[in-house]
């Protein structure tokens, strides 16, 4: 007999038509090849005039559509990723999708006030610890660029301090190539060796250009060390609808496409075969408040558009979930950060990055994060999707329970129920005097016991005492260009 857990079908979302692919593909072909990019950076121009593109004069180089062609046909379909603890993890890839925070904040929401601070290394550690615990968050960012550190040393002091506080894979960001090698030697340093680590990489780096059209020099000589050292990378623009791209969804999706694609022709032309995941920060100009949304709905059809062209082209993508412009953990807060993960999850996104990020990317809340922890979780359970075989259509339990019985308790609900039913840890699902009888409490209320529980007790599996130390006297010793 089949298990109730077994399905043929998995749900699916789309908003693009094939020839609706085919003409953001043929058009991010042209930008390209007829259009072109501007790169700031001399290594990364000689590979391009070595495989035949043409550097104009006006600093515009046309890359040529076979070439773009190859580079996403060499380019990996999967990427497995490994904890700290070298276990495997995550494969990137397919419709696949996996959960973490963001980087790179500014503030830090206490919400028992709803009064923000600025971020500091002590709130990265405490961010990496509360990830570490949740069960639905796969990797961690460091939530913050710490105010209390230099910012050339910051995001090396991030990376260690979340290394130091969590198993889980690391998404990072650096200065320039010289903190991202030392974090790569912190990589070296957890495998015990350069070959170890490539072949179970922990940590992603995470990059950009600079829209419309350009690469700089320090985002070109992040890209290219990854590619020599196998690091898998994230090459991700953030064109800005109606100010540094099209305002229209599909303008703006190709254009962001192109830029991405421009990274990985350089990338692969580096190393043939190097591990590279594709995205967009597809953020919408709002006219009439100058603030760029993470969730209006002309964003989220972006973000469905550029999921289903990494699918078209059979390249891991790059991702967001649970973000929200709401200023503080409220019912918009819910709302949003709810329906982008629910997206993400349909889609299939495959990192999706920013979980707790409120206030247009500018603050971040650990409560967010314990609350989108369930909402996760639920999500996961809806795009396990709907089993129909013997056992789930219970045809037996039917005939045998007839028009005067009930299933309360008939064997096939004891049998099926555990397999079947989701059940919340901090959503309510009892009546009303019973939730008052409990405290009455809200959402918010019950997430923050469980931060506050989760800081107090949990402990991250410790770093083995001598590569804490090494890895401390890497970080001590570091002198940034």
């Amino acid at each position: 007999m089949a298990s109730s857990e077994e399905i043929a079908f998995k749900p699916t979302m789309t908003f693009l038509s094939r020839e609706d692919k085919e003409k953001i593909h043929r058009s991010v072909l042209q930008i390209l090849s007829e259009i072109g990019m501007k790169v700031h950076h001399d290594e990364a121009l000689e590979l391009l005039k070595g495989a035949g593109c043409v550097l104009r004069d006006d600093g515009m180089v046309n890359i040529a559509e076979d070439l773009v062609l190859e580079s996403i046909d060499s380019a990996p379909a999967n990427i497995a990723i490994y904890d700290r603890e070298a276990r495997h993890v995550m494969d990137l890839g397919g419709h696949r999708s996996y959960y973490g925070t963001g980087s790179d904040l500014i503030y830090a929401l206490e919400s028992e006030t709803m009064q923000r601070h600025p971020f500091t290394l002590d709130d990265v550690a405490r961010a990496a610890r509360v990830a570490d615990a949740m069960p639905n968050l796969d990797f961690i960012m460091s939530f913050a660029h710490p105010s209390d550190i230099p910012a050339s040393r910051a995001y090396l002091h991030s990376f260690q301090a979340m290394a130091a506080n969590s198993v889980k894979p690391v998404v990072c960001t650096a200065a320039d190539r010289s903190d991202l090698g030392e974090m790569w030697e912190i990589g070296r340093i957890l495998r015990d060796g350069e070959e170890a680590l490539k072949a179970k990489p922990y940590a992603i780096y995470y990059g950009e250009p600079v829209s419309p059209l350009q690469h700089a020099a320090e985002s070109m000589d992040k890209l290219l060390f990854c590619a020599e050292k196998s690091m898998p990378a994230i090459y991700s623009p953030a064109p800005i609808a109606g100010s540094t791209a099209p305002m229209t969804v599909a303008g703006h999706v190709a254009q962001g496409l192109a830029e991405c694609f421009c990274g990985l022709v350089i990338h692969q032309l580096r190393s043939k075969g190097a591990p590279f995941i594709m995205g967009m920060g597809p953020a919408v100009l709002d006219m009439a408040t100058a603030q760029c949304s993470y969730n209006a709905p002309e964003y989220l059809l972006s973000y469905i558009a550029i999921i289903e062209m990494s699918h078209f082209y059979n390249l891991p993508n790059w991702g967001y979930a649970g973000t929200t412009d709401a200023q503080i953990p409220d019912e918009q807060a819910a709302f949003e950060a709810g329906l982008e993960t629910f997206i993400a999850e349909m889609a299939g996104s495959n990192l999706n990055h920013d979980v707790g990020y409120l206030d247009f990317g500018r603050t971040g809340s650990l409560d967010m994060i314990v609350i989108l922890n369930e909402v996760i979780d639920q999500v996961r359970r809806l795009y396990k999707g709907i089993p129909v075989n013997d056992t789930t259509l219970a045809l037996d339990a039917i005939r045998e329970v007839g028009a005067e019985g009930n299933f309360l308790v008939h064997p096939h609900t004891l049998e099926t129920m555990q397999t079947t039913q989701w059940r919340p840890e901090l959503l309510n699902r009892m009546g009303y005097d019973k939730w008052q009888a409990a405290g009455g409490t809200s959402l918010l209320e019950r997430a923050q016991k469980k931060r506050q529980r989760v800081l107090r007790e949990h402990q991250p599996v410790s770093l083995p005492a001598d590569k804490a130390g090494r890895i401390r006297a890497l970080v001590d010793q570091f002198q940034p260009k």
